[in-house]
């Protein structure tokens, strides 16, 4: 059986002069003549991958965020599981390098969290075995799919960035298509630097969700309803009765075991940061989420999409 062509697509920005995926992609272990390399610029990402994805050769596309960084042996491995019959996507999790500063790791041990991120939580840690999967577990910048697949689906919609690779995989399943959850499949990426910037990912992504949902109902939504829930229980405490408090015991009693669940051996004094992470994660996402409920998605200007550069790193 001949290999397949892939092509890896990576999104940066203009100015953007080092770009750590395109350096780890060259390293990927595959023949150089079934390989090519499209680095997009421009300044808003789904539409840098769909016109990279429109310029690429590849039997199966492989999209990196422009911080991650791929281990020599990804392609391999995932193009191993694309053999058997269905498979349409294959991902893995996104970890915190060993480099990172305390807050960063911090951040990626909330994110890994099941009580901050549900079952997202397998984004950014390694977690059961390989298994069918779902756009709960898949993240855009360690993924691969099929180029015919994408195309005939049109690509992302861009008007629903952060969350255009949610719809398109809920788009694929509900086609028929398996996607396949890889633990051993990572790539190493470093978490938001500063509270500021997490807080306006978690806001994006709440946003982000509730767009998606309004114009792409699912049950798999379901989960995401719970921190804008818990915003409004926030807001009306005072007027509850006073055997409400049981609940804010009960939910204190959660962030305590499940940030020990999650901190590393020897670092019991980050368990105040990771429990106020997770509180700080749920408000957080719960109002972007309730901002979401009141935006209309729009695509972008056309100005946008004239200025995406493709260049080919190999």
């Amino acid at each position: 059986m001949s290999e397949l062509s892939v092509t890896v697509i990576i999104a940066a920005r203009p100015e953007q002069t080092e770009v750590r995926a395109a350096a780890a992609a060259q390293k990927l272990d595959y023949p150089a003549d079934q390989l090519e390399i499209l680095l997009a610029r421009g300044r808003q990402p789904s539409v840098q991958r769909n016109a990279a994805l429109r310029a690429a050769r590849g039997d199966i596309i492989y999209f990196l965020d422009d911080d991650s960084v791929a281990p020599p042996g990804n392609l391999r491995r995932a193009l191993d599981l694309f053999q058997a019959p269905g498979v349409k996507m294959v991902g893995g999790p996104s970890l915190c390098p060993p480099g990172a500063t305390a807050l960063q790791q911090a951040f990626a041990l909330t994110m890994g969290s099941w009580l901050a991120f549900g079952p997202s939580s397998s984004r950014y840690r390694a977690c059961g075995g390989l298994r069918p999967s779902s756009e709960k577990e898949l993240i855009l910048c360690n993924l691969l799919a099929r180029r015919d697949d994408l195309l005939q689906l049109g690509g992302f919609n861009e008007s629903l960035y952060p969350n255009e690779e949610n719809a398109l995989m809920d788009e694929l399943q509900k086609r028929g298509g398996l996607l396949l959850y890889d633990p051993g499949l990572v790539v190493h990426r470093l978490p938001r630097p500063t509270i500021r910037s997490y807080c306006k990912m978690l806001w994006n992504y709440g946003r982000g969700r509730a767009e998606q949902f309004r114009l792409h109902p699912t049950l798999r939504s379901a989960p995401n309803f719970i921190p804008p829930l818990f915003c409004l229980c926030l807001a009306a405490f005072p007027f509850m009765p006073p055997a409400a408090g049981w609940l804010a015991l009960l939910y204190l009693a959660a962030l305590l075991v499940q940030s020990m669940a999650v901190l590393p051996w020897r670092h019991w004094l980050w368990l105040p940061q990771i429990m106020s992470l997770i509180f700080v994660s749920h408000i957080v996402y719960g109002l972007g989420f309730w901002r979401g409920c009141l935006t209309r998605p729009k695509p972008p200007p056309p100005a946008v999409s004239s200025s995406i550069q493709i260049e080919k790193i190999q």
